[in-house]
């Protein structure tokens, strides 16, 4: 018998999450019935998407999020002991699945690089980037792109996508260390700290010819300001708005203008949108990868009891690309 250890939702958050939104319990796990497997965790994703999400998660419930885990036991043939999943299984240590429940995927060959990328450049994450930038931004060779969030998971691999394609790349993010980690290890052309920089004054600056594609991970006075300055038939692919997850459902924010008079096209995607062709984006991120043109940056947290560490800590811009779990 399996003992599971899962964070169960206490309160829906208030403003900025607190440790006491959650509670740490224990379950007893039976042994798996025909067609079901048992799966231990090694790494479990902190993503944004999580605060908003958890306005329809019932309380009681385990946490949400995505997770690798080994399989220890199988009754299923199409999961055998040993391999890896990927699978939506919540804030826990141990999960038993149909093959059904949490959706989960053995977990692609990625030959000597980690195992943890299949949560992050190697998984939604790179998927998120992958079709999200090139499906709905569409960049051309010399077109001017900005991504806000730059140094988060998404934003950093989004710039380097860009970069590959031949545009020019201005990352917004909330320091200038992480700033000089785009630049200087991923290529970007620009970084931007909007915390120390006035960027209405700025971006006119390093972006001359106006801006061609934005791709929009915080929503706010920032993505206003971005919009303002976009060119003619710009394209706008809508990934978040963190920067309004813990202030509630309305933000002040009027784009209407420029979105209208310069004609511009402003999409929102959930990456779900192309699940079935998920094993594109990784085929085409791993290749990238061993190609040496798309590097990545895992910020790696240590023990599941520091499950909430890590979330509140993503929330904070406190990791630079994909915040992870090790179990």
């Amino acid at each position: 018998m399996a003992v599971a250890h899962k964070f169960v939702f206490q309160k829906h958050f208030d403003g900025f999450p607190k440790e006491s939104d959650f509670k740490l319990e224990k379950e007893d796990l039976p042994i798996p019935n025909d067609g079901e497997f048992l799966a231990e965790a090694v790494y479990l994703s902190v993503d944004p998407y999580m605060r908003p999400y958890s306005r329809a998660l019932p309380i009681g419930s385990t946490f949400m999020g995505s997770q690798i885990a080994r399989i220890t036991e199988s009754k299923n043939s199409k999961y055998p002991i040993g391999k890896y999943v990927i699978g939506n299984f919540g804030w826990r240590t141990h999960t038993i699945s149909d093959g059904k429940l949490g959706e989960p995927m053995i977990l692609p060959d990625f030959g000597k690089l980690p195992l943890s990328l299949g949560l992050g450049v190697l998984g939604m994450t790179g998927a998120t980037a992958y079709f999200g930038f090139l499906e709905i931004c569409k960049p051309k060779k010399g077109e001017t792109v900005v991504v806000s969030g730059a140094a988060g998971a998404v934003g950093s691999h989004v710039g380097q996508i860009a970069k590959i394609k031949g545009c020019t790349v201005i990352g917004i993010t909330g320091s200038d260390e992480k700033g000089k980690w785009l630049v200087d290890e991923l290529g970007f052309d620009h970084f931007i700290n909007y915390k120390t920089t006035d960027l209405e004054k700025v971006l006119p600056e390093v972006a001359p010819n106006g801006i061609d594609c934005y791709f929009d991970n915080v929503g706010g006075d920032i993505s206003s300001t971005v919009i303002y300055q976009m060119n003619h038939f710009g394209r706008i692919a809508v990934c978040g708005a963190i920067s309004g997850y813990n202030e509630g459902e309305k933000q002040d924010v009027i784009i209407q203008f420029p979105v209208t008079f310069r004609q511009l096209r402003m999409e929102g995607f959930i990456v779900s949108r192309w699940n079935e062709r998920r094993m594109e984006a990784i085929k085409q991120n791993l290749e990238w990868i061993e190609q040496g043109k798309l590097k990545y940056q895992e910020t790696i947290t240590n023990g599941f009891e520091n499950m909430f560490k890590a979330f509140y800590d993503m929330l904070n811009g406190g990791n630079v690309g994909k915040a992870l779990v090790k179990v």
